[in-house]
């Protein structure tokens, strides 16, 4: 676990029930859904993903434990044309890091070779460190763990294609991205940060509305300013 102040438990409470809330909102946004495009549909689901991450990240910080929540990618994604019953997939996963604590990273490192009796000195700059603790660990326990190695997460994609036959042994590894055809994607799942800066640009166009708008005072009048203050 990080070093770094844990949230409280009153603070993981708290994102809890702002995710029931973003559900309850979201829910009544689609019910009162006015066009296949309605942007309170749209905007009610961004909140509902920044509420959904923001807990999922106080939740590991305080308890070490981690959600089944994701955000899917883009409706307008091209439609799908790929096998009807495919027999093969393929799933490609990009997951972005920072490394905010290399001296964090380096001590995991220096744990990793003196566990293997290793005398390669690697963990003592950052990329050796990186070699070392991608080869030693998955990169989904490294996800559920990044901030524990000193790593802190940016934007991260699945995506699933589906294929009639299975590649052939080595074929693609010199390029593993670069054939993938967006209409053999059965699903895809992404997330970003834009969904909290969506989030904080709506509070603040709310607070700025509360803060010019009159008809929020229950007497329909401006409370008169104090000269003396």
């Amino acid at each position: 676990m990080s070093d770094a102040a844990q949230p409280t438990a009153a603070e993981v409470r708290a994102a809890a029930e702002a995710v029931k809330t973003a559900l309850d909102r979201h829910l009544a946004a689609v019910e009162r859904r006015s066009g296949e495009d309605d942007p309170a549909v749209y905007e009610a689901f961004n909140q509902l993903a920044a509420a959904a991450e923001a807990y999922d990240e106080l939740l590991y910080d305080r308890y070490d434990e981690v959600t089944p929540f994701e955000i899917p990618g883009a409706e307008d994604a091209p439609p799908y044309t790929g096998p009807e019953e495919p027999t093969a997939l393929s799933v490609l996963i990009r997951r972005d890091y920072a490394v905010v604590e290399p001296q964090r990273l380096r001590a995991h490192a220096q744990r990793i070779e003196a566990a293997d009796d290793e005398t390669s000195e690697a963990s003592g700059t950052v990329h050796g460190a990186l070699g070392l603790l991608f080869g030693e660990f998955e990169p989904d326990e490294i996800a559920s763990r990044h901030k524990e190695f000193g790593l802190e997460e940016g934007d991260s994609t699945l995506w699933v294609t589906a294929s009639d036959d299975p590649a052939e042994p080595g074929e693609w590894l010199e390029a593993p991205f670069e054939q993938v055809d967006p209409q053999q994607v059965v699903c895809r799942f992404d997330v970003s940060a834009v969904f909290d800066d969506d989030e904080d640009l709506d509070d603040d166009e709310e607070d700025l509305e509360d803060e010019l708008d009159p008809s929020l005072d229950e007497d329909g009048d401006l409370e008169p300013l104090d000269a003396d203050r």
